[in-house]
């Protein structure tokens, strides 16, 4: 195995925190939340007093201002341990950073050390009943009222939406002008004709709370737009590179995990007089999938190194979103039938797996999108 050279010694101190705090206040509790649709709102306050939310924010506004590697290795634990329910990696390295980037200062302060402590929990609102990966086709609208703003629409499949204080929301300012009429508000928990729907059924990633939003009529004040108006779109495209960068990350930790759940399975059952590991098609088939992640997670590395260089284009970041996550769930789906019968009950880590796994395709943009996107960058654009 090719070793790793992108993480420091502090980041591996930091990932056996991460572990021992996932070990002891989430995998008693998990498969409880599994049933329950949503995990305890406690959670998020322990994670906060463990210094585990807003890594990479200011110490200012409660952050570590670690570097973006103290994420990954969130991402990659959380990951190897099966546990979906936690909306960590959302709440902290796409809501906050938006609030960092185009906030005002006053937005900063009230916001995100509240964040940091797990007291507000942030959600951000992008998928409509109409419109999922084309986010130009957004029909939920905001219109000046002077002092404020009047907004008006729905929201679905929102992660965090349910436990949500903060929603940062996607409207039309300006319906007539497009992509370049998108504005982004911060919308918050008590706000009226804010309301929440019902918490959704979902094939897989059952405990993550994921839920409808409405809108009807609400003020929102000038003061909670997020940076300019009618710029939206264009910090959406902004911080792209990096939210389908942490996809492919998590991707990546999940096959390996299944991957080694598997050789440990298949060493212990037995079958025909011997253990199913011992069988030339079961070897091959899992140095076959080692060999795969192994060379994808290379490309994710490197794809970090840029990203911490400045230097993480749409089109790589793309790549490795949709590589990734494609790959994830050929992994998984072979782990499952090296497990026979018993990788389809629920109690075995890599049946759940195997149900978390498939919206790594869709969400963050379709893979059909992702094609897209490398298409045009390599000069092909559809006519």
């Amino acid at each position: 195995m090719i070793e790793r050279t992108v993480f420091g010694e502090q980041h591996e101190q930091f990932r056996d925190t991460v572990r021992r705090f996932l070990d002891k206040e989430v995998a008693p509790h998990h498969a409880e939340w599994e049933e329950q649709g949503y995990v305890d709102r406690s959670v998020w306050t322990k994670a906060g007093a463990n210094g585990l939310l807003c890594l990479s924010m200011p110490e200012q506004y409660g952050g570590s201002d670690a570097d973006r590697l103290y994420s990954v290795v969130m991402f990659e634990e959380i990951a190897r341990a099966g546990f979906t329910g936690l909306g960590f990696g959302l709440h902290n390295e796409i809501v906050a950073p938006y609030i960092l980037s185009y906030g005002s200062e006053a937005q900063k302060d009230r916001y995100l050390p509240a964040m940091a402590r797990g007291e507000i929990v942030g959600a951000i609102a992008m998928s409509e009943p109409a419109a999922g990966s084309d986010l130009q086709g957004i029909r939920s609208t905001a219109h000046d009222a002077g002092d404020h703003f009047v907004l008006n629409g729905s929201k679905t499949f929102i992660t965090n939406g349910w436990h949500a204080d903060l929603v940062i929301v996607v409207a039309k300012t300006d319906p007539s002008a497009g992509a370049k009429g998108t504005s982004l508000l911060l919308v918050e928990r008590g706000m009226p004709g804010f309301e929440k729907g019902k918490r959704l059924k979902k094939v897989g990633m059952k405990a993550q709370d994921t839920s409808e939003l409405f809108f009807d009529n609400v003020k929102v004040p000038k003061a909670n737009l997020l940076g300019d108006v009618n710029r939206g779109f264009i910090y959406l495209m902004q911080e792209l590179p990096w939210e389908r960068l942490q996809i492919a990350i998590s991707g990546i930790a999940a096959a390996q995990a299944a991957i080694d759940w598997t050789m440990d399975y298949t060493k212990e059952r037995k079958a025909f007089g011997t253990t199913v590991a011992s069988f030339q098609t079961t070897r091959f088939k899992l140095a076959e999938l080692q060999t795969e992640v192994q060379v994808a997670r290379v490309f994710v590395d490197r794809c970090t190194e840029l990203l911490l260089e400045g230097k993480l284009d749409t089109a790589t970041a793309s790549m490795a979103k949709y590589w990734c996550s494609d790959l994830q769930c050929k992994v998984i789906d072979e782990c499952v039938q090296l497990h026979g019968g018993y990788g389809f009950m629920w109690e075995y880590p890599i049946a759940r797996a195997w149900a978390d796994a498939r919206v790594q395709r869709i969400y963050g943009g379709t893979n059909e999108i992702m094609k897209e996107v490398i298409a045009r960058s390599i000069g092909l654009a559809a006519r």
